[in-house]
Formats: C-alpha cells, sequence, structure tokens
C-alpha cells in the first residue's frame, strides 16, 4: 500500500498496490503492520456501508466528542464520492483546515481520517456505496455536525448538494458557536 499524507495532520489518502495475474489481481486495503508504520493504529469496532440513490446526496460532515471520538478507514465500492474531513482538534497544527479527495469505486482509493475530524462526503455518481471502519461504535449523544456550506471552512464542494442529512438546518455554523464543537475550543487562541 502507498500512504500519502494529506492536507490535515494524521489524514492519509491510501492506494493499493495491485498484483495482476489472469484470474484479475490481489490487494491488501487494511493490514495492521503496514498501518503501524505510518503511525496508524486502530481496533476497529464498527463496520458501515453507506448507499445513496442520486448523486447530489451529502453525508457527513459529522464526528464523535472524545473518549468516543473515531478514526475511520473509508472506502467508496460503488460510484463515486468527494470526501471531506475537518480538522476539529484545538492542538492539531491543522485545526479548522480541510481536506478533499475524490474516491471512486474504479480507484480503489481509500482515505484514513483520524480521531478529532468532521468527515462527510457529496456523491458524484448515482447508485452510490461507500463502505468504512470506524474505531468507536456510533454514540448518539456524542456526534457533533459540521453543515458542509459553512463559510468558516469554504469547502468548494465538486457538485451542487441535493440532498442534506436530517437535521441539517439544526447545526448553527461555527461562527456562531465555535464552543460547541470540540472540548477546549474555547481557549483555542485566548493567549
Amino acid at each position: 500500500m502507498r500512504f500519502t499524507q494529506g492536507a490535515i495532520e494524521g489524514l492519509y489518502i491510501i492506494d493499493i498496490e495491485p498484483i495482476n495475474d489472469h484470474r484479475g489481481f490481489f490487494a491488501r486495503s487494511w493490514c495492521k503492520d503496514e498501518f503501524a508504520k505510518v503511525g496508524l493504529e486502530a481496533d476497529w469496532a464498527q463496520s458501515n456501508l453507506q448507499f445513496s440513490p442520486n448523486a447530489g446526496t451529502m453525508r457527513g460532515l459529522h464526528y464523535q466528542l472524545p473518549p468516543q471520538a473515531e478514526a475511520k478507514l473509508v472506502r467508496c465500492t460503488s460510484g463515486a464520492v468527494f470526501d471531506a474531513a475537518v480538522d476539529m482538534r484545538p492542538d492539531s497544527p491543522t485545526y479548522l483546515k480541510w481536506s478533499g479527495v475524490e474516491l471512486r469505486a474504479d480507484g480503489r482509493t481509500s482515505v484514513w481520517t483520524p480521531e478529532g475530524c468532521a468527515h462527510g462526503y457529496v456523491t458524484l455518481a448515482p447508485n452510490t456505496e461507500v463502505f468504512y471502519l470506524t474505531s468507536h461504535e456510533y454514540v448518539p449523544s456524542a456526534v457533533r455536525g459540521l453543515r458542509y456550506d459553512d463559510p468558516a471552512f469554504a469547502i468548494p464542494w465538486p457538485r451542487s448538494i441535493e440532498l442534506v442529512p436530517t437535521g441539517y438546518d439544526d447545526w448553527p455554523l461555527f461562527a456562531e458557536d465555535d464552543t460547541r464543537f470540540w472540548p477546549g475550543a474555547e481557549e483555542v487562541g485566548a493567549s
């Protein structure tokens, strides 16, 4: 596997290295030892599969607060998505920066999003399916969300968003309430 550091500290884009023969190919998409060599370790707690019949469907941007924060390993298994993450860790050198990558089923690229980053994607094709692993199980009381169109992050989504998550309108803009997003966020920039 090839690991490429993304625009956020600890976010990696992972490409497979297929071994081809007359039957097709074989490749690893997860190897505990190879991931550990670049500092990525997770004890996977849950695997998820999402399907969206329509292009332009937004999933996310959400994350879980500590101690239920979760790393994610995401791969598009059918169709295509533009996958984005926003660093919500006040002590990170890339705090409030975002990173985005197109994941296509035929490209077989994955993205590792570290704990403390809001994650989401917009589907670029109809009948898109995404498979991902999380390092912590889903805990509704720990979930926080960002609006995909928040000017604080200005993510240039590559297509129009036509379907948004339920409750999207309940999420404040970051500038309206930046202290609710991560413990200690109110202390950032105070010194």
